[in-house]
């Protein structure tokens, strides 16, 4: 694939305070975004064969170099617009294969290499000494990935490591070859019975990284304890969401395929609690997987729980980042409480903020080693996502989200996009409005019962030509391949939900494309990641046409779906810090909501609701 590094003048969009906003009417207090600033190079433009009216821009002077070796320089959020005409056209010549093609990989830079360091750390964060840093080379193809980015991939095969030969012959089935970074950094160290905090990026093997040692850990248990413990749970896999719960039990079945005596059970909400607990009476197994707020339910209702619980050998946190942003900490403390304090601990998280240091220090043995497989100032994002962002005026989201869908869907036969929105409500709210444009749309969300949301997350997971409106549910974790388009509608909870939203697509080497639809007061959220490489895009001229189309199809849209997502947007924007600190101004927003959805009046509230979101006694609301 040709690179091609573009330089532009540019000038500092005004720093003002990033916000971390709370869903609607969330019970807790709102938390402050642990977000570390990372350096990253100059914006480094690349284009899919799919690429929208993304690639319109006013134009500016280009200088074009090979980019080279040693670390970049900071770079800033543009306020020029790029022209990448010329840069297109030049990437769908000549001899460049076509970016379309599925299959295709990329290399990265020399000096985009993540190289893990080993850190052993004491409790209360005291004496914490570097340890020797792990050489990796991750300039390789992408053959062997083993489902993840192929550049992430290590010199070690899975075949030179000390696992055994039930589990290598899993492995080679489910068709890994070489360890991805953070495997090769973390096998040995979990074998050596060791507590690891690993911090790596999304879609870089985490998921293997933590089941295979662990699988190796309950084989080689002695035979005495294995029947003493058959009906105990040995292995412990906690996950923020419904969907990862069900990604790592996908995964741990395939590295059991020789593992006859093992088995694995998957307990999370939005099902039949029940029926969990007659399968877990009937068929009892040593790994479960598990949502905490589930795990909790079970361990104060479900006879003999807390006895099966005091078998745990390992004990994971899987995206421990997202498990306590989403306020899961007290569950787990109480989880852990109920598991052997000798049990081997495993934290993994695509971030280490503060929250996550200090559970840490609870949850692991003192002498635990931090294993950190992301570069310092090493890009957050992946690095093959053209990232962009668009300001404009909220009346037009709908014209302009849906003659993006239209331009991406017409270029690019087998498109897969992802649009992410603020809160349930307006995910619904949005794909109502896109099914009635006749777009082929799925729907997720936390309102939708488990059972629809497996379905549509497993049609998506196989299917192309298809567009997955969403809640933040989908944003962690879940791997859905060949997504060739993320949006963004709205602003994100904070940089690292951002980080994650766009880490949907360009996954397994292959290249993607994001965009950040944002309304003028939403702006000031670009000053969190303005070191990233996000470039603005032209806000479109939207065709009178399509202008008409989409107030066609609001009106369609039931009244209730609008009341609904009204309510919650009100919500959303009134936790966050900025936009909801001014509550005269969030008045007036709130108004120009109501119009993008076609109403003159907005909305009446229950002022039980209005009470609960502080708005009681704000002038200007409508209530009942």
């Amino acid at each position: 694939m040709m690179h091609i590094q573009v330089r532009i003048s540019y000038r500092l969009v005004p720093a003002c305070q990033a916000a971390d906003p709370e869903p609607l009417l969330h019970s807790k207090t709102p938390r402050p975004c642990h977000s570390q600033e990372m350096a990253g190079g100059g914006i480094l433009l690349r284009t899919h064969g799919g690429l929208p009216l993304l690639a319109r821009a006013s134009p500016c002077l280009l200088r074009l170099r090979v980019p080279a070796n040693g670390r970049r320089a900071a770079s800033s959020i543009s306020a020029a617009k790029v022209d990448i005409a010329d840069v297109v056209s030049q990437l769908k010549s000549g001899s460049a294969r076509s970016t379309a093609d599925p299959t295709r990989r990329r290399r990265i830079p020399e000096d985009g290499l993540a190289s893990p360091r080993v850190v052993t750390s004491r409790r209360m964060g005291v004496d914490e000494e570097e340890g020797e840093a792990l050489e990796l080379d991750a300039e390789k193809s992408g053959s062997e990935a083993g489902g993840v980015d192929g550049s992430y991939l290590s010199e070690t095969r899975f075949d030179q490591s000390a696992i055994s030969p039930l589990s290598l012959k899993g492995v080679k089935d489910a068709g890994y070859g070489r360890m991805t970074q953070v495997q090769a950094a973390t096998l040995p160290v979990i074998l050596q019975g060791k507590d690891v905090l690993a911090k790596a990026k999304t879609g870089t093997g985490k998921t293997v990284a933590f089941l295979l040692p662990a699988i190796e850990v309950l084989s080689k248990l002695p035979s005495s304890q294995r029947s003493q413990l058959r009906s105990s749970i040995n292995l412990l896999v906690m996950c923020p969401t419904r969907e990862l719960a069900n990604q790592v039990a996908v995964e741990a079945k395939k590295l059991l395929k020789y593992h006859r005596s093992l088995g694995v059970q998957v307990v999370i909400g939005g099902t039949r609690i029940t029926q969990e607990q007659r399968n877990m009476q009937a068929n009892p197994c040593q790994i479960l997987v598990a949502t905490p707020g589930r795990l909790k339910d079970h361990l104060e209702n479900t006879p003999g729980f807390s006895t099966r619980l005091k078998g745990v050998k390992v004990l994971v946190l899987d995206e421990a980042d997202r498990l306590l942003d989403m306020g899961f900490r007290r569950d787990i403390e109480k989880i852990m409480a109920a598991t052997p304090s000798d049990r081997q601990t495993l934290l993994f998280s695509a971030t280490v903020p503060e929250e996550v240091r200090q559970i840490s220090h609870v949850a692991m043995k003192k002498d635990y080693k931090f294993i950190n497989t992301v570069k310092e100032g090493d890009e957050e994002t992946h690095s093959q996502v053209s990232q962009m962002y668009m300001v404009a005026p909220l009346d037009l989201h709908f014209s302009i989200l849906y003659d993006v869908l239209k331009k991406h869907v017409a270029e690019d036969a087998e498109y897969k996009v992802i649009i992410f929105c603020t809160t349930a409500m307006v995910t619904k709210l949005v794909a109502e409005v896109l099914s009635q444009l006749k777009l082929n749309i799925r729907e997720i969300h936390s309102r939708k019962s488990q059972s629809a949301r497996t379905k549509v997350s497993d049609e998506f997971r196989r299917s192309r030509g298809v567009i997955l409106v969403s809640s933040d549910v989908s944003a962690r974790g879940v791997d859905y391949p060949d997504v060739t388009l993320v949006i963004q509608v709205g602003i994100p909870a904070g940089r690292e939900q951002y980080i994650h939203r766009i880490g949907r697509t360009g996954r397994k080497g292959k290249e993607g494309q994001g965009l950040l639809l944002l309304a003028p007061w939403e702006s000031h959220f670009l000053t969190s990641v303005k070191d990233l490489s996000v470039s603005e895009a032209v806000t479109p001229s939207v065709n009178p046409s399509i202008q008409t189309e989409v107030k066609g199809a609001l009106r369609r849209v039931e009244m209730k779906t609008k009341e609904s997502a009204y309510q919650a947007w009100l919500g959303y924007y009134n936790s966050n810090k900025t936009i909801g600190g001014n509550k005269s101004r969030l008045v007036n927003l709130a108004e120009e909501f109501s119009q993008s959805m076609g109403l003159a009046v907005p909305p009446a509230i229950p002022k039980l609701i209005l009470r609960k979101m502080g708005l009681g006694k704000v002038p200007g609301f409508r209530s009942t």
